[in-house]
């Protein structure tokens, strides 16, 4: 269970009503994917992972964003011993990037997952063309085919129609979850499972913190029942009030501090392996509340390391910021910095939220990920944005593709 250091005011039925609408939103389906993996799905790709095992000692991953930073994160953070070796393209539109993954590979026996809904997104479209070419090269068309594996749209979209008509191993992006919001789907799954990491813990990790807030749906409802059996004459306890879930609690503390001017919040993790983790977080919350002209701003350090280039900054800047620890369990020294820390920057003002991970493995991990999935979401709507699209993002698409034409 994760534990926090705080414990704001709570507006329970203001919460109540913001997890209703979460619920219904037609992107909302990342709220049932910990309760309802389909056991098909998780056999296909756990076939396709053990497949890719034996056939590649490398894998390229192509994605950008939510397509490819949640699944990253995960592995680098647990580093999997065994498993193939993974390059990443599709993140950039950099050619000194893409060369280098290129001679990367090298000679070496690869595969390809290659991750977009809709296929035209530029960077990734762009990577898949180059490593689609090195494949058949390498291995001949049909070959090729064999060591592609689509993750992408149910019905529609070019990756999905390339995919359909040459036969690619296929994995669907369900309709109704967004990329930041994707990683317990198979668009963090496969790659996860390809490198050994434990993808049921996972689940069952992220269910943990889920069944918290199907409690608290429930709760009128049981007391309902127990009304109507105490006036059949049943002596029945009432049921326990469930205590606010810790999401909830940290998205009202978000909130507050913003109310207050503090504007930028600082994730700080005090392991190395988590930076991709804190790269996603930076993506969920800045795609999801930067809108309107408002939203906290996201910034990541990895200490002790970043206490001798930002430390001054933290300690003595602009009190615009906060500080959240994502505490994981460590070794003795470590703990006595991360005290350390704390006491150093609440001295210096800086509101410090400490969140307490139980566990450093794919269980404490799948946690993680719903906690702040649902933080987030919860969060956008008191700020009273929508938490599930991208405007912004769409704007620069947009005019890319307007100078490309012109070109």
């Amino acid at each position: 269970m994760i534990e926090l250091n705080f414990s704001p005011k709570v507006d329970e039925a203001k919460l109540k009503e913001i997890l209703g609408e979460i619920k219904s939103d037609e992107m909302a389906g990342w709220v049932e994917l910990p309760f309802k993996p389909k056991l098909d799905e998780i056999v296909k790709i756990k076939e396709a992972a053990e497949k890719i095992n034996k056939e590649s000692e490398i894998v390229v991953c192509i994605g950008i964003g939510g397509s490819y930073l949640g699944h990253r994160a995960i592995i680098e953070a647990l580093r999997p011993i065994g498993g193939p070796e993974f390059v990443y393209a599709g993140n950039s539109l950099s050619k000194r990037e893409l060369d280098y993954a290129l001679k990367k590979v090298g000679d070496g026996d690869f595969s390809v997952i290659v991750i977009s809904k809709s296929g035209t997104t530029l960077e990734p479209a762009k990577a898949f063309e180059a490593f689609k070419k090195k494949l058949a090269d390498r291995y001949g068309v049909v070959g090729a085919i064999k060591r592609i594996y689509a993750i992408t749209d149910a019905h529609k979209g070019a990756l999905y129609d390339e995919a359909k008509r040459d036969n690619y191993t296929r994995f669907v992006i369900p309709d109704n979850v967004g990329g930041r919001y994707s990683v317990l789907s198979p668009v963090g799954l496969l790659p996860m499972a390809v490198a050994g990491v434990d993808i049921d813990s996972l689940l069952m990790g992220a269910e943990t913190v889920a069944k918290e807030f199907e409690d608290k749906e429930d709760e009128e409802k049981k007391e309902s029942e127990e009304k109507k059996e105490d006036e059949l004459g049943d002596t029945k306890k009432p049921a326990e009030t469930k205590p606010v879930p810790a999401a909830a609690k940290y998205a009202f503390m978000r909130q507050l501090l913003y109310s207050k001017g503090f504007d930028t919040e600082v994730f700080a993790s005090f392991e190395p392996a988590t930076m991709y983790f804190n790269e996603w977080l930076k993506q969920l919350f800045g795609e999801s509340e930067g809108k309107n002209k408002q939203g906290i701003f996201p910034a990541s350090v990895i200490y002790s390391t970043d206490l001798h280039s930002m430390g001054q900054f933290m300690q003595d800047g602009r009190r615009n910021l906060y500080e959240t620890i994502i505490d994981y369990p460590t070794d003795d020294l470590n703990a006595k910095v991360v005290e350390a820390v704390r006491i150093a920057h609440t001295a210096g003002r800086i509101p410090v939220l400490n969140i307490k991970v139980p566990t450093y493995d794919a269980k404490g991990f799948g946690e993680l990920i719903y906690f702040f999935e649902m933080a987030c979401a919860i969060s956008a709507k008191i700020a009273g944005v929508n938490p599930f699209d991208q405007p912004g993002v769409e704007e620069y698409k947009n005019e890319l593709h307007k100078l490309m034409e012109k070109k």
